[in-house]
Order: structure tokens, then C-alpha cells, then sequence
């Protein structure tokens, strides 16, 4: 699928960058400005290295259309019907996008967007991620492309790692450098992500170079989580490295044609997912940017002093598991393995099904798979933050969609917050009749929390008070399904 630019209006707001100036499109009475460069692009020489600084241009820029995005390949059936993942060919994939309620006003809070996608698929192209509402209610709304896959996350013995949260950290610093000029308040930078955009904000935060160039964060659907540099991090570089017959390193993976690179990724990559796992790119425990595992970095007070925004979707598995038919395909023997495998506690186990009556072994395996890759650390890292400087605020999404029996499945509530129920790949997930007035009320309050860092609900305290945002009224709950929660260590009431 390739990105189609939205029409260029005749009145075009202009914008001085440090690197040039740039010529963006009013639309619907925002500001846009898309395929900015803030780092020069990752290709010869640079390939895998750290991102560079872009080369200044003479004369204005046109920045009407989306910017290249990072070498990847569709989502594998039947994801790809569901997931559409624009691709806008070029090299300079290391672009962002603002949208303003006008280059003109001044202190305008800021909201950075970085997309998901397991780390090897999406843009910020994608239709989705339209900053158009953000921008309407005084919100200037930055999106970031970064390196996927091997070329942003690949360990390499002659290359640093964890290249596309460099390139994370390089977009962010060019906010700081030039949001001013777009209205925004450099000061008062929210950064938000869905999947792996929080699993890599989670990581920022536990980034010493990262501080102080946000105030606020936005996870959604993503926990700390990081692999220690050792042979488990190496293993899918150097299956894709044998697999193309070259050494694993950068140097010799630099030399592959990137379309057979990508090929050779794919082939080792696919087949798994992030609750059943498989080869795939995580972020590793550098010792550079990343000194220290990111969940133990906050549990010991990292980034205390950054308001969090935090929450999952109540049947994140079903995104994977429906499509793909393991919820009826799942025998309880493999549902035992998969308990034995994960350490689940038979109590615990027992607990859910209990909770569960008619549920099959994959729902079961799926509802303690969400709540152990996303609750437990979430609840985990809200409970350390007790007392802390900044605010801590926990949701859950539980509206279900109707398409598929997908339910309230993973990605669902992401149309919700940037109030784009009508764009197709909306549609997609959530159907014709998505509820607008659910969109109205979470949109609202990630702009209350980007705005003042109280999205409308309490701060995190000892009743565990959880905004739920489903069918209904959105309210606030307290300690949902503890029972739940204290089955898994260290929640368990004996310890």
C-alpha cells in the first residue's frame, strides 16, 4: 500500500527549522507540515550507524507529502487485512511530521507520537496517527518514522545498538530545537506510544540522555521490557546472517541488496507474535544508552519526576489469536505446556478459569499472557511510583469490537484517542458503528494529560483507581480484578 499525499491547499504556512525553512499546507484550518527531516538518511556509509545531523538546505522546503518510511514489508495474512502499513519508497526515512493550530501562537503543550509495530512494521504514515483533532484542540502534534528490524534494532558486534531509539532520541531533540517555531512549548513535551512506541518510551525513560526532553509519557499497550546483550539478543541477527550467507556483522550485512535483506528478515521473522513469541528485535541492555534493564530502572525511581499515563486493552490477545484461529485451534495440553513454559502458578490459572466459564484454552492462555506481559509491569512500576514527583495514572480500554469477534483486542483504542473513527484502517479493526462518544471522551483526555497531566481521573494511590474506558460511561474503578492481579508474584497477599 502506498501512502496518496493529501491535497496541497493554496494557502501554505511557512516555518524557519535549524536546518531550513519549511513549507507545510493549511488544512481544514491546521497547520501541516510532513516529511521533515531530523536526521540525515541512514544509507552508505551511515547505514548502521548512529543518526546524523540532516545537511541544511538553501531556499524553503516543501513538506506537504509524507517522508519515506523505513524499510519494512506488509504485516503477514491475515494481519494485513487489518493493519494497513503505508510505504512511501525513498531513502531518508528519518523524518517526522507537525501538525498546529498555527506556527503563529506561542507555548502550545506538545504531543510525540511513536507509531508500534513489533519493530518491524509502521509508519507514521499510516492514516490512523492524522494529528488533524490534536492540532483542533491546541495540541501541536509531532509523528516520528525510525529504523526497523535489522537495520534499527540488529546486534552487531561493530555497529551500536539500538539504533532506532536513537533515532527516537534524535527526533526528540530536534523538538526541543525547533518546536518553538511551530508554537509548541518545548518544555511541555508529552511522548506517547502504542506497542513497541511504549515498550520504547519505557526504555527513554530509563535513558540518562533522555532526560529532560520530556515532561510527561504516554504508554499504551507496551511495558519496560529489554534483553541483556548476550547470545538471545544476537539470535535473530545472526539467523538472518546465516541465512544470507555473510557474516554477522554490520559491515558485511551493509554490502546485501536491502531488498534481499528485508526478504531474509522476513523469512526468519515471521510465524511468531509478541504473546506467542518467535525470532523477532527487542531492545538490549546496552551499557550505553541504555545502562540498566528499564523496568528495574523504574521500580527504582527512574524518571520519577515524569508524569505516566499507562493502560492496556482488556483482550489484547485476540488481535493475534482470533485472526489466526488459535483461541479454537489451542488444545488444553498445549495450554498446560504453554502454563508450564510461562511459570503460571496453578492457583492463578485456576483463578482465571474460574473467572472465564465457557472460555477456550486460548482464551484462557490469552487473557494470562496479557495480563503477565502487561499488567503485572504496568500495576508493577504504578505501585513503585507511590509518592513520586510526577503523577502516575492507570486505563484500561474494554469496548469490544464486533469485527471478527476481535473484541477489545490490541491497536483497537488507538482510533479512539486520536479521534479518527472514519479512517479506513479504523473501520478495519472497530467496524462502521464505533461509538464516537467513547473517541470524545478518551481524545479528551490525552489532551488534558498533554495539556496539565490530569487526564480527568485520580492519581494512581493505594485504592488502585483504573479509568475504564468500554461500553458505557467511561469510570473509574477500583483495584479491577485484584484477585486476578494477586495471583501473580511479587502481588501474592503471603509475600
Amino acid at each position: 500500500m502506498t501512502a496518496v499525499p493529501p491535497p496541497i491547499s493554496t494557502t501554505s504556512p511557512q516555518v524557519g527549522t535549524v536546518h531550513g525553512a519549511v513549507r507545510g499546507a493549511l488544512e481544514q484550518g491546521v497547520a501541516v507540515f510532513r516529511g521533515i527531516p531530523y536526521a540525515a538518511a541512514p544509507v552508505g556509509a551511515r547505514r548502521f550507524r548512529a543518526p546524523e545531523p540532516p545537511e541544511p538546505w538553501e531556499g524553503v522546503r516543501e513538506a506537504v507529502a509524507f517522508g519515506p518510511t523505513a524499510p519494512k514489508r506488509p504485516y503477514s495474512p491475515p494481519l494485513d487485512r487489518l493493519l494497513p502499513d503505508p510505504e512511501v519508497p525513498g531513502d531518508g526515512c528519518l523524518n517526522l511530521n507537525v501538525w498546529t493550530p498555527s506556527p503563529a501562537r506561542t507555548g502550545l503543550p506538545v504531543l510525540v507520537w511513536i507509531h508500534g509495530g513489533s519493530l518491524l512494521h509502521g509508519s507514521s504514515a499510516v492514516p490512523l496517527y492524522d494529528g488533524a483533532a490534536f492540532a483542533r484542540d491546541g495540541i501541536v502534534l509531532v509523528s516520528v518514522n525510525y529504523r526497523l528490524g535489522i537495520e534499527g534494532f540488529g546486534v552487531f558486534p561493530d555497529a551500536p545498538a539500538n539504533r532506532g531509539l536513537l533515532d527516537q532520541l534524535a527526533a526528540l531533540a530536534w523538538v526541543r530545537d525547533n518546536i518553538a517555531a511551530f508554537g509548541g512549548d518545548p518544555d511541555l513535551v508529552t511522548v506517547c506510544g502504542e506497542s513497541a512506541g511504549a515498550i520504547s518510551i519505557a526504555a527513554l525513560l530509563a535513558a540518562p540522555r533522555a532526560k529532560g526532553l520530556f515532561r510527561r509519557a504516554v504508554l499504551q499497550s507496551g511495558a519496560p521490557t529489554a534483553l541483556p546483550l548476550d547470545a538471545a539478543a544476537r539470535r535473530t541477527t545472526e539467523l538472518i546472517a546465516k541465512r544470507l550467507g555473510v557474516a554477522a556483522t554490520a559491515g558485511a550485512l551493509a554490502a546485501v541488496d536491502p531488498a534481499e535483506l528485508l526478504t531474509a528478515q522476513t523469512e526468519v521473522t515471521s510465524g511468531g507474535s509478541p504473546l506467542t513469541g518467535g525470532n523477532s528485535f527487542q531492545i538490549v541492555v546496552d551499557g550505553d544508552l541504555l545502562p540498566r534493564d528499564p523496568l528495574e530502572a523504574l521500580l527504582d525511581g527512574a524518571a520519577n519526576d515524569v508524569d505516566l499515563l499507562m493502560g492496556a486493552n482488556s483482550e489484547e490477545y485476540r488481535l493475534w489469536f482470533v485472526p489466526s484461529g488459535l483461541t479454537e485451534r489451542l488444545s488444553r495440553i498445549k495450554l498446560r505446556l504453554a502454563l508450564l513454559k510461562f511459570k503460571v502458578p496453578g492457583a492463578t490459572a485456576r483463578t482465571y478459569r474460574a473467572n472465564r466459564p465457557g472460555a477456550t484454552p486460548g482464551e484462557l492462555l490469552g487473557a494470562l499472557a496479557t495480563d503477565l506481559l502487561l499488567r503485572v509491569p504496568l500495576n508493577r512500576v504504578a505501585d513503585a511510583r507511590a509518592g513520586a514527583a510526577g503523577s502516575t495514572r492507570l486505563y484500561e480500554f474494554g469496548w469490544p469490537s464486533p469485527v471478527l469477534r476481535l473484541g477489545a483486542c490490541h491497536g483497537l483504542e488507538i482510533a479512539f484517542v486520536f479521534d479518527t473513527l472514519d479512517r479506513p484502517d479504523a473501520v478495519a479493526l472497530a467496524g462502521e458503528e464505533a461509538p464516537q462518544e467513547l473517541a470524545d471522551a478518551m481524545h479528551a483526555a490525552w489532551v488534558r494529560f498533554a495539556a496539565c497531566g490530569d487526564p480527568g481521573w485520580p492519581a494512581w494511590d493505594t485504592s488502585r483507581p483504573v479509568m475504564a474506558f468500554g461500553p458505557g460511561v467511561p469510570a473509574v474503578v477500583t483495584a479491577p480484578r485484584d484477585e486476578e492481579l494477586h495471583g501473580w508474584a511479587p502481588y501474592r497477599r503471603n509475600t
